[in-house]
């Protein structure tokens, strides 16, 4: 068993699928399989359900993966602990950040970053928050721009970009935009258009029907911001968004903040305390950047 054979088993465990995996770790399908049918000699075990389309975990498998990330992460540390002493910082960084989203302090962190490192390889994956936070989790992902319902998900360390009340946007003709005052009980007499569930905007809002024993009629679904917003403007529903969400499209939206939801949508970097120096250098610079841009270019998606 070598760490090889560890990396491309974990590779097609995460893709479930030999091909991307083969495609992920830049050797050829039958390069994988091979080394992965030696592992599973050496084992005694099939690590693979290879009958259906998609290579699923055994429970050999299943039992075998979090100690094969293990391996893999404690012979990085070698790496990046002598790199450390060296002044230097290499190997791979696995940044997540939520769809549709444009968080240029993000990307001026990792351009300084790249520039003062450029042995760390970066990667960059776009997802929903609750897969973000849970990659995080799992350490498939090294570091997440998520949107989230809480200041600090369970297990994991946060950074809050921005915290924002929940607002309905909806044309300016419209009953919503007559009143002063907007409670959650008169938004959900409308059809809503939101964000899908998995996203942090979304959190809060269906917590905060569940707590009133409030049931709203989802009308559409969007993953970005401003397709929720050209939907609204059609009269096709009101919308749930953050207040800078809604202020970008202040020409065509009037906007009213819910006033008994209280809970703010957050948007928030979020990391493993058990970080590595490239996370740690990284979080340096992604905290100048977000610093330095008042209130932060972009707006959150999720």
């Amino acid at each position: 068993m070598d760490l090889r054979q560890l990396e491309y088993f974990v590779a097609v465990a995460e893709e479930q699928n030999f091909t991307r995996a083969a495609e992920r770790v830049h050797i050829s399908q039958s390069g994988v399989s091979a080394q992965i049918r030696q592992l599973e000699r050496e084992l005694g075990a099939e690590l693979f359900d290879r009958s259906a389309r998609t290579a699923t975990l055994t429970v050999a498998g299943k039992a075998a993966l979090e100690h094969a990330r293990a391996a893999l992460a404690a012979a990085g540390a070698v790496g990046q602990a002598v790199g450390e002493v060296a002044d230097l910082i290499r190997g791979r960084l696995t940044v997540g950040m939520v769809i549709g989203c444009t968080i240029t302090p993000l990307f001026d962190a990792l351009s300084v970053f790249h520039r003062a490192h450029p042995g760390v390889e970066i990667s960059l994956l776009e997802d929903n928050s609750d897969r973000l936070v849970e990659g995080v989790r799992s350490s498939a992902l090294d570091l997440a721009l998520v949107g989230t319902a809480t200041a600090t998900p369970d297990g994991l360390e946060a950074l809050t970009i921005i915290s924002e009340r929940l607002v309905v946007a909806v044309p300016a003709g419209h009953v919503l935009a007559k009143q002063r005052q907007v409670a959650l009980r008169d938004v959900v007499a409308h059809p809503i258009v939101c964000m899908p569930p998995g996203t942090g905007l979304r959190t809060v809002f269906d917590r905060a029907c569940a707590a009133q024993g409030l049931r709203p009629a989802i009308a559409l679904q969007a993953s970005a911001a401003d397709a929720i917003a050209d939907l609204a403007a059609r009269g096709l529903g009101v919308a749930i968004l953050s207040a800078s969400m809604a202020a970008s499209h202040h020409g065509r939206l009037t906007y009213r903040t819910i006033d008994d939801v209280e809970t703010p949508a957050r948007l928030a970097l979020i990391w493993k305390s058990t970080h590595g120096p490239a996370v740690r250098e990284l979080l340096v610079h992604s905290r100048r950047a977000f610093a330095s841009t008042a209130p932060p270019a972009g707006r959150p998606s999720h």
